[in-house]
């Protein structure tokens, strides 16, 4: 497959997994890409880890705004070309969806507490406040004691809703780790992450205004690492006697060498007791291939200690448990 075939045939999976759906603009936009060879051409010129659909689309929309459909996209590259690509080349798709604690809550809320809770590519470390936000697990809604309205509520569809939690981990520890981590209270950053939020979805982008305040009330150091460092000491500071527990979300599909991803997942299962993935199927698939089925189309899987648990939505918006097993602690 030639290059801008390999570009296309990623345009064309981005839409069909992850934008079909929630989206209409950026499905719009995503198909443009794969069918424009003007469009494929300029993605050619840079790094592979750079062409990816998000970082374009953030990009064009950082710069120009959001395109109205394919045309106005392939004539924003024809005239900012250039700024489109700086922007593309500094940047990151660090997308920081607090809405994925939603995901984390079923297990936090079964496993031993305190919880020292540590995350690798933690952006701003948004998903580190989980006790902090309320959740709408469908008519059953869990709120913070004493929150008003500006903490966000996160909506998730939970199957089945024995898996519910009644109760808030308590966190007793935080900690995480980024490679280019991003600060809460910089506006310039701030403006980033607002942009990486796709443009139908308003609530999706209120709720991360929340969430980043709540993040500036209780500032947090993120230390700034690579995924290939060694992860050994990433608990220091803990308190002694909390579970510790290491968490990511998309994240280790930005490693590309797959057997150098299987010797970071032994040294994330060697620095924790609990490790809680949300990933691709095709990110971790010898973990995957234990699953009894497939995915459903679009969706993630949750994993627990090295064992698929459930199906989620990439944002948080649902989970679906795998088999009958209803501790997902493990």
């Amino acid at each position: 497959m030639s290059g801008t075939a390999a570009i296309a045939r990623r345009y064309r999976d981005f839409v069909d997994e992850q934008v079909r759906g929630r989206s209409p603009i950026y499905v719009a936009l995503g198909l443009a890409v794969a069918e424009t060879p003007e469009i494929l051409a300029f993605l050619a010129t840079l790094p592979a880890p750079k062409q990816q659909p998000n970082l374009l689309l953030a990009a064009v929309r950082h710069v120009c705004g959001v395109p109205a459909d394919g045309t106005a996209l392939a004539a924003a590259i024809r005239s900012r070309g250039e700024a489109i690509r700086a922007v593309m080349l500094s940047h990151s798709t660090q997308t920081n969806e607090p809405g994925r604690c939603a995901l984390l809550m079923p297990a936090l809320a079964r496993l031993p507490q305190p919880i020292a809770l540590f995350e690798i590519g933690t952006s701003a470390g948004l998903c580190l406040y989980p006790e902090r936000y309320g959740y709408d697990y469908g008519g059953v809604r869990l709120m913070p004691e004493g929150a008003g309205d500006d903490v966000p509520v996160f909506p998730c569809a939970i199957e089945p809703a024995a898996l519910i939690p009644s109760s808030y981990p308590t966190i007793a520890w935080r900690g995480g780790l980024d490679i280019n981590p991003l600060d809460a209270t910089d506006p310039e950053q701030v403006a980033w992450l607002q942009t990486l939020v796709w443009p139908e979805q308003t609530d999706r982008a209120d709720r991360l205004g929340k969430a980043l305040a709540i993040a500036r009330q209780d500032p947090m150091a993120i230390r700034k690492r690579s995924l290939l460092d060694p992860l050994d000491d990433v608990f220091d500071g803990a308190p002694a006697g909390a579970t510790r527990v290491l968490i990511h979300s998309s994240v280790l599909a930005y490693i590309d060498d797959g057997e150098e991803r299987r010797q970071v997942c032994d040294r994330i299962r060697a620095a924790c007791d609990v490790w809680i993935c949300n990933e691709a199927t095709r990110v971790l698939p010898w973990i995957a291939e234990k699953a009894p089925a497939s995915p459903p189309n679009g969706m993630f899987m949750q994993a627990v200690n090295g064992m698929p648990v459930a199906w989620t939505d990439p944002h948080g918006a649902a989970l679906r448990l795998i088999g009958d097993r209803l501790d997902l602690s493990l």
